[in-house]
């Protein structure tokens, strides 16, 4: 069965004692810390190994899941500089998911070269990831390349994964992204099903040609076909909830979720 997360970039200004509260009450699972935006959760790579105890500890306490570590890395950087940068970064995540028993990191690939072939930058990618998956192996830990930026589209996400080869490297399956790119839900789940670790779910709409956020079930979105996909082939996962409020923003975190939280069920109920 799939179950529900939440990203912290929902509930930004929220502590993780009243994370963990609204997340038991709306019955989420699962908590996606986003690094690097401040976020008062406080989860970053800056902890002490006995603060990362303590927090894995209070959502293991309360029966809930840090599921995944939502990172800002970007695999395809064509600067060297900027990506070795990208890999001494994920170094750290690493073993900060490690310390919080967090199964998975999310990455990007972020913007591609505009001068060669995408085979060649798949090459370059795979051989970025290759300088991570050792350790990440070592820590118990999953990297995932996201359909997401430059990589909206499956087929080179799925491209990079298979080069790679190996059993630490998944996809996190952004339901938004290869639709705003025009693929349909089944030729999606075609290419990404079986590599599918993680996914991510935010409905939108269009408005003057523009992607806007809006509640689930009320834009054009298509989420009950890929869950439906993912549920009947067995995956049992997180439907991880991406709606980005700034801190200190005037938003409604709880109503989100709320919402969000209702909308699945209510689409679970029909995807056996």
């Amino acid at each position: 069965m799939i179950k529900l997360a939440t990203m912290s970039s929902v509930c930004p200004d929220l502590t993780i004692d009243q994370t963990i509260e609204l997340m038991q009450r709306l019955g989420y699972q699962g908590y996606e810390p986003r690094v690097e935006w401040n976020h008062a959760a406080g989860i970053e790579a800056n902890l002490t190994k006995a603060e990362r105890q303590t927090i894995q500890a209070r959502f293991a306490n309360a029966g809930l899941e840090i599921c995944c570590l939502a990172t800002s890395a970007r695999m395809a950087t064509p600067d060297q500089q900027e990506r070795s940068k990208h890999i001494e970064d994920l170094k750290t995540y690493i073993d900060l998911a490690a310390d919080l028993a967090c199964p998975m990191i999310r990455i990007f690939g972020g913007q591609r070269s505009r001068d060669q072939e995408l085979a060649a930058i798949v090459d370059y990618v795979v051989e970025g990831f290759t300088q991570l998956l050792d350790q990440a192996a070592a820590c118990g830990v999953t990297l995932l390349l996201e359909t997401h930026d430059d990589w909206s589209c499956s087929a080179p996400v799925r491209a990079v994964v298979e080069q790679a080869n190996h059993p630490n490297l998944k996809i996190l399956w952004d339901f938004m992204h290869p639709q705003r790119m025009l693929e349909k839900p089944t030729e999606s789940f075609q290419t990404l099903g079986p590599l599918t670790a993680h996914t991510h779910g935010h409905d939108g709409i269009y408005v003057d040609g523009k992607m806007q956020v809006c509640p689930l079930g009320e834009g054009f979105i298509d989420h009950a076909i890929p869950l439906a996909l993912l549920n009947q082939s067995g995956f049992n996962g997180y439907f991880s909830i991406e709606v980005i409020h700034r801190p200190g923003s005037i938003h409604d975190a709880e109503g989100v979720l709320a919402q969000y939280a209702t909308a699945f069920r209510t689409i679970m109920a029909t995807a056996s």
